[in-house]
């Protein structure tokens, strides 16, 4: 049973019963039960079948009774009561950000709103800014938030998708006559939201194939279903329904195919360009002269054939890959050029387990090195460390380091910037890190100008190594901050700042377009997974594909370095303090 579900249903219970005006408590204690669900390492239902709920962080004896009600029956009979109590659409308006149960709460109570369309009508109005607390600022902000949401609710985020494609891709090769499958379409570039799942299967056999693809045990319901094409709907892990499309082509198209299903619509308008200036014909089938066939069996034979070299599926956007040369793209950063990771998290804070655990799974992985950031004061709904638990943290991680001998840890913290730029710790506690990751994590609405300098100031502090999640977005749920990314980057530049690629599946922040752009201001990154839990770790594959969509290099990033050299390079900016 995915963990993910039970995690949605407890913070929905947790936002029913705000809108209905329940103590703070009570609603803060299944937010509680949510997070720990979240950052799970195993199934929950097993940890229900050892008797071990109330083991769990923040679980009681009803909130386990609820997990076991859920376990048995696949629901609990508090959401069902919540949901009958209010209006049917009322929760949709708490996927608009801006919208939190408060708000929404004013919007039933005072103005009979129990939709999205009544959301829209009194905005239109002005009946909603006119409320007690509302005000036309606040309000606009739901405004964009509504459109936000409404343009970014189709698509699903990359690591949903990805997952999902491998499995649908796994049970494919095992059909008999099928010989090859690959994933196309813009998850194969890396893109970070998907429209549909794209696999290509070469096989002889079209109708066998598809019938084997219509019938897997992920199928909810068939669209289409042909000689050579199917389509079915399955399910994401988090409950919401997608489309899969599966094409089966021969052996002498099927590289043809899949440059055809993987490059976007302007690069491959691009390819098919060149091949019509020399009088050649390029589609899914081959690159053709005539009726011959040039080129068609694998990708590299047409680039080759139209005078290019192989491109990489993550850079077929048309943004310069036609004029770069195979080395840019040889130089792309890869996962083996990871040598550690910069920002994690452990039990001193929201994470699920310690510091030493965190090492062993780094080294799992190969790592030489990870920093512990947990967080600081102010993030009070993350348990942030107190300064004199934030001492204590820094006493026991160099014990820690100390015993472990296969990979370093070095001691961090991820640092509030508070909204008037001023960070959440003193320089005395930051001088005694190894890193600092400073982040954004209020007062996230700011005018553009303001939030900017914010965030400049902090960054001018001699101490602080990493910029976290330099925009503060969460992919389908919250807006980025309106920064000026410009200005941040070439203030990066000037204090000799890191840009983080958070790698987190929710965030890909910074985004593809930034990294570029910082790339090219000469601006170090540094790819990290803000990982929880050991298994979080592993999410540094979407920060390695977004980094390489923002054509990044080994030498680009931090934490490619051996652990030496990156401490040199973080002591040219301390060495000012």
């Amino acid at each position: 049973m995915p963990n993910e579900t039970l995690e949605a249903l407890f913070n929905e219970i947790a936002d029913l019963l705000e809108i209905k005006g329940e103590d703070a408590f009570r609603v803060n204690s299944y937010r509680r039960v949510a997070r720990t669900i979240k950052n799970l390492t195993e199934d929950i239902a097993e940890v229900a079948a050892r008797g071990a709920l109330s083991d769990l962080q923040g679980v009681g004896k009803s909130t386990a009774a609820k997990i076991e009600q859920y376990i048995k029956t696949g629901k609990i009979d508090l959401h069902e009561e919540l949901r009958a109590s209010i209006p049917k659409g009322l929760p949709e308006l708490l996927n608009i950000p801006g919208m939190g149960p408060k708000k929404v709460a004013l919007a039933w109570k005072e103005l009979g709103v129990e939709d999205v369309a009544g959301l829209k009508k009194v905005i239109a109005s002005g009946e909603f800014a006119a409320l007690k607390g509302m005000g036309e600022k606040s309000v606009q902000q739901i405004a964009q938030g509504l459109a936000f949401a409404e343009k970014s609710g189709e698509r699903t985020p990359l690591g949903l998708a990805w997952p999902l494609a491998e499995e649908l891709a796994a049970a494919m090769r095992a059909v008999k006559s099928v010989r090859r499958v690959e994933i196309g379409g813009s998850l194969r570039r890396g893109c970070e939201t998907i429209g549909d799942l794209d696999l290509l299967c070469e096989s002889d056999d079209g109708p066998a194939v598809i019938q084997a693809f219509t019938k897997l045990p992920q199928v909810r319901r068939v669209l289409s279903e042909g000689d050579t094409k199917g389509s079915i709907v399955v399910e994401r892990r988090d409950g919401v329904e997608m489309q899969a499309d599966c094409r089966v082509v021969p052996k002498a198209s099927f590289g043809a195919a899949l440059q055809y299903f993987t490059g976007s619509k302007e690069h491959n308008v691009r390819l098919r360009g060149l091949a019509v200036k020399k009088k050649w014909t390029l589609n899914e089938w081959g690159l053709f002269e005539g009726d011959r066939l040039l080129a068609g069996t694998d990708e590299a034979g047409i680039y080759k054939k139209l005078g290019l070299p192989m491109m990489p599926p993550e850079v077929r956007e048309d943004r310069g890959e036609f004029d770069a040369d195979a080395e840019a793209f040889a130089e792309l950063i890869t996962l083996e050029d990871i040598r550690g990771d910069l920002h994690m998290h452990t039990h001193a804070s929201d994470g699920t387990t310690d510091a030493h655990t965190m090492a062993e799974a780094a080294r799992d992985l190969g790592y030489e090195y990870i920093a512990i950031t947990d967080h600081s004061r102010s993030s009070a709904q993350a348990n942030g460390l107190s300064l004199d638990r934030m001492w204590r943290q820094i006493e026991h991680l160099r014990k820690l380091n100390d015993k472990h001998d296969t990979v370093a840890i070095l001691v961090g913290c991820e640092c509030d910037i508070l909204a008037d730029g001023k960070l959440d710790y003193p320089d005395t506690i930051l001088a005694a890190c190894d890193i600092v990751v400073a982040s954004v994590h209020q007062a996230m609405r700011q005018e553009k100008s303001k939030i900017t300098r914010r965030v400049m100031k902090a960054m001018e502090n001699p101490f602080v190594t990493i910029l976290g999640h330099p925009t503060g977005r969460l992919l389908n749920r919250r807006a980025p901050m309106d920064l000026d990314l410009a200005a941040i980057i070439e203030h990066a530049a000037r204090t000799h700042t890191v840009l983080e690629l958070n790698a987190s599946w929710q965030r890909l922040d910074l985004c593809d377009r930034y990294v570029r752009m910082a790339r090219d201001a000469g601006v170090m990154l540094s790819i990290d997974t803000d990982a929880h839990s050991t298994a979080q770790l592993t999410q540094m594959r979407y920060g390695i594909t977004t980094a390489r969509r923002g054509w990044l290099r080994a030498k680009d990033v931090l934490n490619t370095m051996p652990l030496a050299a990156m401490r040199r390079w973080i002591a040219r900016k301390r060495k000012h303090a």
